[in-house]
């Protein structure tokens, strides 16, 4: 049975240790398939892909999770959306070419935030400096600092599959330092092949066949971008009339294409009066004009 495009969760029994594993393959073929991006930009891309899914079931949430970097380094923005429904889109800016290193190498001076909205006016959202290693390091730093629970993650990408592993230590009145120092160790042995090729059961008895692992049901993952003409025309609403007349004026449409799918939209100046006009429905279809 295959185990890609599926969120698993696993408890170690005899301690008070969670994990998640993911491995992304149609989802992650999918953003690759609407943007040319290179080696280094998708690899960043496709780690970060990976961490929204693991995190998308570790934090408590009704609408969606982004997590988002913002520097002025050669990769500029990175941006990945999961919701609650365990659906994903993501996309990458960038300037010239990206050099091998560290964050600081790749991401220059810049900071990573992780933010969480709900379905009512709850929002939520933590920012910590990109530093260290990798984006796995990044993430621990962010854990660390602002949740104060100890979290490992192991992340990679490549052009056909981008997979995750992540522990946590649960709040626990015990001390367990030994055995999670032990079963991060373990996990440390893993090669971004086995965690790209591997499936789940064999990569948790590959690592921790000497504990009791509990392996729950599988949630599917699937790439989706929730873009629409509506979303759009709310959007192009909000800019107000008088300067969407004057983008008329100068182009003769409106035209507006969404980073993460690439779909294109069209408003014509029949179209842009509608958006104005009290009680005319604005077509929600999402297929693009």
């Amino acid at each position: 049975m295959t185990t890609q495009d599926q969120l698993y969760r696993f408890l170690f029994e005899s301690h008070n240790l969670r994990g998640e594993w993911v491995q992304l393959d149609a989802s992650w073929k999918a953003v690759l398939e609407r943007h040319d991006y290179p080696p280094a930009v998708s690899r960043q891309l496709g780690q970060a892909m990976a961490a929204v899914t693991l995190l998308s079931a570790t934090i408590k949430y009704d609408g969606s999770l982004i997590l988002q970097s913002q520097s002025d380094g050669p990769l500029r923005t990175l941006v990945v959306q999961a919701t609650n429904q365990r659906t994903l889109r993501g996309l990458a800016h960038w300037q010239g070419d990206l050099p091998e290193g560290d964050l600081t190498a790749i991401y220059g001076s810049g900071h990573m935030s992780l933010t969480v909205t709900n379905r009512g006016p709850e929002r939520f959202q933590g920012i910590v400096e990109l530093a260290g290693e990798n984006l796995a390091a990044a993430l621990e730093n962010y854990f660390s600092h602002s949740e104060q629970l100890a979290s490992r993650f192991w992340l990679v990408a490549d052009d056909q599959r981008a997979a995750g592993l992540l522990l946590q230590k649960l709040p626990s009145d015990q001390e367990q330092d030994e055995d999670w120092q032990r079963i991060c160790l373990l996990a440390d042995t893993i090669t971004d092949e086995e965690l790209l090729q591997l499936p789940v059961q064999t990569l948790l008895h590959r690592l921790f066949h000497e504990e009791q692992v509990r392996l729950f049901e599988p949630e599917p993952v699937a790439f989706r971008c929730n873009c629409s003409r509506e979303r759009v025309a709310s959007s192009l609403r909000a800019m107000g009339r008088a300067e969407l007349m004057s983008i008329l004026g100068e182009q003769g449409t409106i035209e507006v294409d969404c980073d993460f799918c690439n779909k294109h939209y069209r408003f014509d100046a029949v179209d842009t009066e509608q958006l104005f006009i009290d009680g005319v429905p604005i077509d929600a279809s999402d297929t693009p004009q």
